[in-house]
Parts: structure tokens; C-alpha cells; sequence
């Protein structure tokens, strides 16, 4: 393969891709320099897409032209358009008929999915093309109502995918095109089986196009089993999430953390928030709402229509704060979008990476800040080399200047709501103490209080009843 086909680092790639010396065709600067149909450049403008990223004017003209394409970009880079816009063009003028889509996009999250369905939607209208998203949490008979209408383009996770298929509700046997996004991220939450079954039975001979924000050998199975001397290319170095993001580090002490943490969710503007589980998760948020904070929970243990409930609450502004766990480190895209904090840092770099990747999307600038506790700096110092990040480290507590400086932190104001709450900004984390799950005073307290109350009640009612 001509090294022009790879831009950044791709170092172990060309041993994947079976190096065969064919040239990529040459990038373009203007989506009017591709095979676009002029029902797509009209829908771009529309869109107000005026020019395209470099994911998408490396790698357009080759998939345009039906070549396997390997990408990686950062979430934000443009990789959607960059799969979504071939394959809808490639797709145009055919009609599926029912149960059998022409072309498929496999996601590993409903998020990600729901999310590339909203950006391909209006291409895919403006050429007359069906879609479909099919994922797990909503009902499967609706979803598999939509195929058995028929649809050209079907958006699915591989779960969900698999059921349909064994159920007889899908078949893949005239797929044509078939498109892997955030493929690493399949690999690690152990899809690659049902990746691999799904992809055993599309039609053979087809268009085949990975992408992902980090190429490793996770996904060298399914380079070397699926893709054909593919294009190669990444739209910046494996180890960034952006060269206009700052990183940062504040050191933080145990009896501080959530202090910190509630003072940075009080900024004016949007920011994510990380936390390792989903109990923690909704104890700090309940937290954060009882500080005057408009913040929303949003993990696995959500329903669906809550979880995309939410997620449009964020991105109306509705919601300032989301608090998540690692399922809104993937297929999560919010304009404007600045400050991404791992309250709970991460263990893998894999991890940082696709968490900080929600900010600074599109070019934008924006920043990720870890807590770090005395005892995780070792462990995070030999994580942010792993993932290729220098970051900047202060030593920083509730009310600090240069924590305001950093994050936009300020004291929340708090609306007094019952016995109990804490009506001071800057106080630690009742309920939670240092350490999420731990029983606070503040909730013992709240517990007694409340079984006083029914005891009281239940001697009032035995009083009337004797009086009676």
C-alpha cells in the first residue's frame, strides 16, 4: 500500500492489512470533488456541511468507489459521514425487499446507534432510503414490524441484530455493504462472536468498513478475516484525543472529593461526569439535585426511553450535569460541550480516551479533569503515559482559586428541602462520605426521623380507635 494512504501513526497496521502496493485515490478538498449524488451535496449545505474533515476527504473517494476502507478517528473526527455518505450513495436506487437490507452499520451501544441513525436520517431521505435502527431496550416487534416493511439500511447493535436474525424477522444475505464502528470497543465488551456470525452471512464479495477511535489488536480477527487491502487511515495520532484539549490532573484529598466534584457541577455550562458504578452514579446525582444542580443519571440500569429521555434533556439544556458511567464514554455527541471530568478515573486508557473524546469534537476546544486521590497517582501517572497524555497536575481543594480557574468551579446554590440536606455548598458528600455506597449520617438521621414520624402515627390512630 502507497504510505500516502496512511496519515499519523499506524505503526503494526500494514502487517494487518496484507500490504498489496495499491494506491489509495487521492483525497479531496470539497465535497463537490466527489462521486456525491446532488441529492447529498444539496442535503449537506442544508446541513450546513460546507467542507469535509480529513477522516472524510481522505477516505470519500475511495469508498465511493467501493474500496474497503480502514479508519481510525476520534470520536468527532467525521467518522459517521465519512461510512455513512458511500454507503448511501453506493445503496441509492435499489429497493429492499422484506426482511433484507442492502446495507448494515453494526454499533456496540443503542446510544451510538440511535445517534449514527439521527445523522444518516436526512441523506438517507433526501435519496429515498429506508432505515432502520434496531437495538436492545425497546420492543422487538416494532423493530422487526420496520423490517419486515422493508428497509435498504439497517443500524443496529449485534445483541439485538442476532435475536431478529435467529427469530427469522431479518435476513443478511443481501447485504452488500457492511460497516463496523467503534469496533474495539466490540472487542472489549466481548461482541466478536456475534460480530463474526453476523458477518459470516452477509452476501461475500461486498464493501467492507471498519472504523473506531483506537486500532489495536483487538480487531485484527476481524481486519485480516473481513477487510480486502483495505485503504488505511487515521485522522490523528493513536494517543490524542485532540490537540486542542487540556488535560488535567488535581490532586484531591479522600474527605474533599465530592466536594470538589459538586463545586466543578455547579459551573455555568455544560460538563459530563464520570463514576465507576451505576449506584454511585445515582447517589451523587440525587446529591447534586438537592445542591440546586440540574443534573440526570444516565447508565446501564436505565430503561431505553429514560436513557434517551435524558440524553435530549442534555442536549437541550434542560440538564447541565450528566453523570454517567462508561456507557456515555461512546456515541455521544453534545454541541458545545467543553469539560469532561472523571470523578472515579479510569482504569484504561482505552477508556480515558473515549471519555475526554466527548469533548472537543469537531475541531471545538474543551477539557478533561481527573480527581485523583493520594493513593491512585501512581496508577493513573502510568495510565495517562499509556494512553500518550501529558497532562497538567495541581493540587486543588473545595474553594480554590485555581480550581475556578481550571473548571469554571463555583459554590452551588442550594434550596433547602427537608431535614437533612446539607445547605452548604462546599460540604463533603453526605451519603457518600469519601468513599460512594457508604451510609452518611445525614441519611441514618433521615431514616429515624422518618420511623419516629410512623411511630407517632400509629399511637394517634390506636388513641382514636379507643376513643371510638
Amino acid at each position: 500500500m502507497n504510505p500516502s494512504a496512511r496519515t499519523g501513526d499506524l505503526t503494526g497496521l500494514a502487517d494487518l492489512t496484507g500490504d498489496t502496493g495499491t494506491s489509495p485515490l487521492p483525497a479531496a478538498e470539497r465535497f463537490d470533488d466527489m462521486e456525491l449524488p446532488g441529492a447529498v451535496l444539496t442535503t449537506l449545505a442544508r446541513q450546513g456541511v460546507t467542507a469535509p474533515f480529513p477522516i472524510q476527504a481522505a477516505t470519500l473517494p475511495s469508498a465511493l468507489a467501493g474500496r474497503d476502507v480502514l479508519g481510525r478517528g476520534r470520536t468527532g473526527s467525521g467518522k459517521t459521514l465519512a461510512f455513512g455518505l458511500p454507503l448511501l450513495a453506493r445503496t441509492a436506487g435499489r429497493r429492499a425487499d422484506a426482511k433484507k437490507p442492502l446495507a448494515l452499520i453494526l454499533v456496540p451501544t443503542r446510544e451510538l446507534a440511535q445517534q449514527v441513525s439521527e445523522e444518516l436520517a436526512p441523506y438517507a431521505q433526501a435519496l429515498k432510503l429506508r432505515l432502520a435502527t434496531v437495538v436492545g431496550g425497546l420492543q422487538s416487534g416494532r423493530q422487526a414490524g420496520e423490517l419486515r416493511a422493508g428497509a435498504e439500511v439497517l443500524v443496529a447493535t449485534p445483541g439485538r441484530l442476532r435475536d431478529l436474525v435467529e427469530r427469522r424477522a431479518c435476513r443478511l444475505d443481501q447485504v452488500d455493504i457492511a460497516v463496523l464502528d467503534e469496533a474495539d470497543q466490540m472487542a472489549d465488551m466481548g461482541f466478536l462472536p456475534q460480530v463474526t456470525e453476523l458477518l459470516d452471512q452477509v452476501r461475500p464479495g461486498g464493501q467492507r468498513m471498519l472504523f473506531s477511535a483506537t486500532l489495536d489488536q483487538d480487531v485484527e480477527l476481524l481486519v485480516r478475516r473481513y477487510l480486502r487491502d483495505p485503504v488505511v487511515h487515521a485522522a490523528d495520532p493513536a494517543g490524542e484525543t485532540g490537540s486542542t484539549v487540556e488535560h488535567h490532573v488535581l490532586h484531591v484529598h479522600g474527605a474533599d472529593k465530592f466536594a470538589t466534584a459538586t463545586e466543578i457541577a455547579a459551573r455555568d455550562g455544560r460538563v459530563i461526569m464520570f463514576l465507576d458504578t451505576k449506584h454511585a452514579v445515582d447517589r451523587f446525582t440525587r446529591h447534586l439535585v438537592a445542591s440546586g444542580v440540574r443534573a440526570a443519571a444516565l447508565h446501564g440500569g436505565k430503561s431505553q426511553p429514560q436513557r434517551t429521555d435524558t440524553l435530549d434533556r442534555f442536549r437541550s439544556g434542560a440538564v447541565d450535569v450528566l453523570v454517567a458511567t462508561n456507557v456515555a464514554a461512546r456515541g455521544i455527541h453534545v454541541d458545545a460541550l467543553d469539560l469532561v471530568v472523571n470523578v472515579d478515573p479510569p482504569t484504561d486508557p482505552k477508556d480515558y480516551l473515549h471519555r475526554g473524546g466527548r469533548t472537543a469534537r469537531a475541531g471545538a476546544s474543551g477539557s478533561v479533569v481527573t480527581l485523583v486521590l493520594p493513593d491512585q497517582r501512581r496508577d493513573m501517572a502510568r495510565l495517562l503515559t499509556d494512553a500518550g497524555i501529558r497532562p497538567r497536575i495541581t493540587r486543588t481543594h473545595p474553594g480554590d482559586p485555581e480550581l475556578r480557574r481550571i473548571t469554571g468551579a463555583r459554590t452551588p446554590s442550594v434550596t433547602p428541602d427537608g431535614a437533612g440536606r446539607d445547605r452548604r455548598g462546599n460540604a463533603p458528600f453526605r451519603g457518600m462520605g469519601t468513599v460512594p455506597g457508604k451510609p452518611g449520617r445525614a441519611k441514618n438521621e433521615s431514616r429515624k426521623s422518618a420511623e419516629a414520624r410512623r411511630t407517632a402515627e400509629a399511637r394517634k390512630a390506636a388513641r382514636v380507635r379507643r376513643g371510638a
